[in-house]
């Protein structure tokens, strides 16, 4: 599919990458078991837009044990290893070009669900996958810097086992408060690493409020505090 001067995967590539994901769930139990890989496509997108947005060059060798697990999938022959390889570099190589070239249009794939005929944006997944893409630098991309720290807080705040404290400590309207601010901070935080990866001096990141006070409202959007939010 063409978007612009981008080959986007097709629906249908979309839809092999995720079969193929999940494939990899034990159809008995339904479960995971002890391999800790990516089981869908919305964690993969987080996990690679990571990798292109942050200030390590990080290369296949070090984030496909991320994608495959405790147990590398086994493939019929070579070609169909290379079909899968193939879908994530041109997955990855758009997100990267996009990110670059036309970031007011990157959207991550967030997951959706309907309940009673209302529409769920799914964040968890994807946070998951990006912040297991930082962990591969975890080193370099400086958490402890109080401005990366609130850039990626609504990140953090629904990944892994934070996710469930998460969603019973904010109410709904909170949670999406907290969800909108993601992909802007996305896009702010590769633009900063960007500017890191050229050689150049640190662009200072900027944000649309002032300078945020303890009794302020929280940047990450929760509505509260941000003493009683992220400031811890």
């Amino acid at each position: 599919m063409k978007y612009g001067k981008f080959s986007l995967l097709s629906d249908e590539e979309i839809d092999f990458l995720e079969d193929f994901l999940l494939g990899r769930i034990d159809e008995e139990t339904e479960t995971q078991g002890l391999d800790e890989g990516v089981f869908c496509i919305s964690e993969l997108d987080g996990l690679l837009t990571a990798i292109v947005s942050g200030p390590a060059v990080i290369s296949p060798s070090q984030w496909l044990p991320q994608v495959w697990g405790d147990f590398e999938p086994e493939f019929e022959n070579a070609e169909a290893f290379q079909h899968v390889m193939s879908l994530m570099m041109r997955h990855m190589n758009n997100i990267a070009a996009m990110l670059m070239e036309q970031p007011q249009d990157f959207e991550p794939l967030f997951l959706e669900r309907t309940v009673n005929s209302e529409i769920h944006t799914i964040v968890d997944e994807w946070c998951e996958g990006y912040m297991r893409g930082v962990a591969l630098a975890a080193e370099q991309w400086d958490l402890q810097n109080l401005d990366m720290k609130i850039l990626i807080a609504p990140i953090t705040a629904f990944q892994g086992e934070q996710a469930f404290a998460t969603h019973d400590r904010f109410d709904l309207q909170e949670i999406r408060n907290m969800q909108q601010t993601i992909t802007p901070n996305v896009r702010e935080i590769h633009a900063y690493w960007l500017a890191r990866r050229a050689n150049q001096a640190p662009a200072p990141i900027k944000h649309t409020e002032p300078k945020v006070g303890r009794n302020d409202p929280c940047p990450c959007g929760s509505g509260k505090k941000y003493k009683k939010c992220c400031l811890h």
